[in-house]
């Protein structure tokens, strides 16, 4: 039975969001796949982004950033952990390859740990990151670069270039610095537009526009709180804390998620991430945005955007107070663009299932002979 090892991430919800389309096809496509997913992201989300199926190992191999809401990264706090992670790194990667000597699996694939790639390729595991992103540039890009110890720098390096391949779908920071690097176009999905339904729904005209507002992934921020009741267009968002008002739904009130109308809207308020860019150029929304401005990523992200869809950026204090009626107007006023082809699943799934469909790698019988330490935590899902 063919097992794919995946390496998430648990910084928001963006990394799992990423890979997990890449897992589902896998999945239809090698019927007996058995699947591992390490990382500490919620179980739940998990449970509702992955096949059915799957065993949760609910640890971090990673550490992420540390943040306050989903605009501010908290910097110096996370370089301490990163600083605490390098300083037990060869405990670390000793667990690691005692844990993927007992598994065995066919492939780790990591978006985007580099503790798993690294121990992965010490035992000939096959080794696959995939991403927008990686920790190495992160921090090298960051305000705190001139901070972060050369070690910690070095080792990413090292792990993400010795992987078998690191996969950047579009839109990807450049990462021209990597041996292994191969581009595919955008990971994403063109879901259908469901506009007369979900206008009906709401009680709302048919010319109505409608708005989705996409912040998932960090609890504590609530943009609409303070925002003056307005007949531009109709929000569309997750959930509403601050209760309900007559120009806004909540989407567990309908019983629906952020992808069940992402073909329906007209234009969508964000902050530049991989999944929100993607999809708004696959489903040819429009842009309302937010920088964080110190997040190195942004710098591919926006430009990229820019020449496929309607974009304009706001102020972070005009988008709090609800100052948004201009910039509305203005993207409303332009037309739809063509949509992108969302060519990247199937793309990396051809490079992938090669690794899955013949007999698995020999591991290193000296790292397997010892092996039989738990995890923190393991659930079947």
């Amino acid at each position: 039975m063919p097992h794919l090892l995946l390496a998430v991430t648990a910084h928001g919800y963006g990394h799992l969001s990423q890979v997990a389309p890449i897992v589902a096809a896998l999945a239809r496509r090698v019927p007996d796949l058995r699947l591992t997913l390490q990382s500490d992201i919620d179980a739940e989300l998990a449970r509702m982004r992955l096949p059915f199926g799957f065993t949760h190992l609910r640890e971090a191999t990673d550490v992420g950033l540390m943040m306050d809401g989903p605009l501010r990264s908290r910097w110096s706090d996370s370089l301490a952990r990163y600083e605490d992670f390098e300083a037990r790194y060869a405990q670390r990667l000793e667990r690691e390859m005692r844990l993927l000597g007992r598994l065995e699996p066919d492939l780790v694939l990591a978006d985007v740990p580099w503790l798993p790639l690294d121990a992965a390729s010490r035992l000939g595991i096959p080794a696959v990151g995939l991403c927008s992103l990686n920790w190495y540039d992160i921090l090298r890009l960051s305000p705190v670069a001139a901070r972060v110890p050369a070690a910690v720098l070095e080792r990413m390096r090292l792990a993400y270039g010795g992987a078998d391949l690191f996969i950047r779908p579009a839109p990807s920071m450049p990462m021209q610095w990597l041996p292994n690097a191969r581009d595919v176009g955008p990971i994403a999905q063109h879901y259908p537009d469901r506009g007369a339904e979900l206008r009906a729904r709401c009680g709302l005209p048919a010319d109505r526009p409608l708005g989705l507002m996409q912040f998932g992934g960090f609890a504590g921020f609530e943009p609409m709180r303070d925002w003056p009741v307005q007949q531009r267009l109709h929000w569309l968002v997750q959930d509403l804390p601050a209760g309900p008002r007559p120009d806004a739904t909540s989407l567990t009130d309908l019983g629906l998620k952020v992808p069940d109308v992402m073909g329906s809207c007209d234009l969508m308020v964000c902050k530049p991430g991989y999944g929100s860019y993607a999809e708004a150029a696959v489903n040819r929304l429009r842009v309302l945005y937010v920088t964080r401005g110190d997040w190195p990523e942004e710098w591919a992200l926006i430009p990229w955007l820019a020449e496929r869809v309607p974009t304009r950026e706001i102020d972070r204090a005009d988008l709090i107070a609800g100052r948004v009626d201009a910039a509305i107007d203005a993207l409303l006023a332009r037309e739809r663009a063509p949509a992108v082809a969302a060519t990247g699943i199937d793309e990396v799934v051809a490079l992938l299932e090669p690794w899955l469909t013949r007999p698995g790698q020999p591991v290193d019988s000296r790292i397997a002979s010892g092996i039989g330490q738990p995890v923190e935590e393991v659930i079947q899902a």
